[in-house]
């Protein structure tokens, strides 16, 4: 069994796409279930974010297995599978531990190191866990990945070396610096809505509103950073007393139109909007008006982009190294043991069936002289086994097409059967 990542971010497709395969949970939880379905997956989860979507999967086939996952994704998208085919991205075995790792670091963000991604890594193995289709190899997978993360932010200024999305659009739009004189408009209420809050707030916004399609949400958002709260309904009434509206929702469809707008600056004053959401939640036209800015997602991406001479990021990629070495290393001797357990049991056996042998054909011998002889033939048992499974976990650890699990159960014609069930209970793969 192997991992396999295929997916779809800002680094490979326009935000236009991005959009089209955007999911919020149901959507999440629907996918899945659909891969989980897949002939060739064992186990599966998915990160969705607002400028990614990746489907994790184990599985024991490749090819078949990227035709069922990237199928499923143009799925999503609609339209002709060229359309989206070209921008989704493969990754295999150790491949797919080196991005997740990378993405979990803070490497393939949009801003560079930020900490968000961490949180919606935890969500994707808590939705694989509480679905059911997680196991152990994803399981392990992604609680050293969640491991990598705090490490990488631990040990470095990384979460420094870029600002965070919420940072970068209020400095791309015309509200960069002081927000004492301010008034920021938030709409959503989820954790991208938490951050913008904390950062508008954090910045000296002189008045900050959160509104919602649920009251309570908005209001112990609000509560948290002595903002105040309103109503989805009474939108276009927050708009005109807003200096500057960043909106993350959820929805699936616009939440800011052209003519709401329109009408909430008729007196000509002007009104930047940022658009962090995916699918997009201000519709494009806005931008259009007179005195009205419009940042989207798609202008940030241009905007936000890794420099590879920054210290703190080759700092992270030393880490990353390390631990994806670290983490292959340790799956190669785990995978071995079960072969070693299945030899070792073996060996009981016979040294069992030689013994009880032994006590038919010299029914006198005495307890302590069988005591003595079963502790040598143990022992040359022992000292025989000794260095082939010291030398295979070592061998494990070389790259190569050779497997000396298979070369060591096929020597000693283990039972497939038993290494199969000590991997069972060992919890590998």
């Amino acid at each position: 069994m192997s991992v396999l990542v295929v997916g779809i971010s800002h680094k490979s497709a326009p935000v236009s796409l991005l959009e089209r395969v955007a999911l919020d949970n149901d959507g999440v939880h629907k996918l899945i279930d659909d891969v989980a379905a897949g002939e060739h997956v064992t186990e599966a989860t998915v990160i969705a974010t607002c400028n990614r979507l990746e489907i994790y999967a184990e599985v024991d086939r490749f090819h078949g297995s990227v035709e069922e996952l990237s199928g499923l994704l143009v799925d999503r998208a609609g339209g002709a599978p060229e359309e989206l085919l070209p921008h989704l991205y493969v990754h295999y075995d150790d491949g797919a531990v080196s991005h997740l790792f990378q993405v979990a670091a803070g490497l393939d963000s949009m801003a560079l190191g930020e900490g968000q991604i961490l949180g919606q890594a935890r969500d994707a193995l808590s939705a694989g866990q509480e679905i059911g289709t997680v196991g152990p190899a994803l399981n392990v997978l992604f609680q050293q990945a969640l491991r990598v993360g705090k490490r990488a932010r631990s040990e470095t200024d990384i979460d420094q070396a870029a600002p965070s999305l919420v940072s970068a659009a209020l400095d791309h739009s015309n509200a960069a610096g002081d927000l004492s004189d301010k008034r920021v408009l938030v709409i959503g209420a989820g954790s991208m809505a938490g951050l913008v809050t904390a950062t508008v707030a954090r910045r000296g916004a002189a008045g900050i509103t959160v509104v919602n399609r649920t009251a309570g949400k908005a209001e112990r958002l609000a509560d948290e950073y002595g903002a105040r709260s309103a109503a989805l309904a009474d939108l276009e009434a927050e708009l005109a007393h807003a200096d500057v509206v960043i909106s993350c929702t959820g929805a699936t469809s616009v939440v800011v139109t052209r003519d709401l707008v329109a009408a909430a600056t008729a007196d000509g004053r002007a009104l930047t909007f940022i658009d962090l959401a995916l699918p997009h939640d201000v519709q494009p036209e806005v931008g259009d008006l007179p005195g009205v800015t419009l940042v989207n997602l798609t202008d940030l991406a241009e905007g936000l982009r890794e420099s590879e001479a920054g210290q703190e990021v080759a700092a992270v990629r030393r880490i990353v190294t390390q631990e994806v070495a670290a983490f292959l290393a340790a799956r190669r001797q785990a995978s071995v043991t079960p072969t070693v357990v299945a030899l070792r049991s073996m060996a009981t056996a016979v040294v069992d069936a030689e013994m009880d042998r032994l006590s038919h054909r010299l029914p006198d011998l005495d307890e302590a002289a069988r005591a003595e002889v079963l502790h040598t033939v143990r022992r040359v048992a022992d000292k025989l086994l000794h260095e082939p499974t010291v030398r295979v976990k070592e061998l494990a650890n070389e790259t190569g097409a050779v497997s000396y699990a298979a070369a060591l159960a096929e020597l000693f014609a283990l039972d497939p059967e038993a290494v199969d069930a000590v991997t069972r209970a060992e919890g590998l793969s």
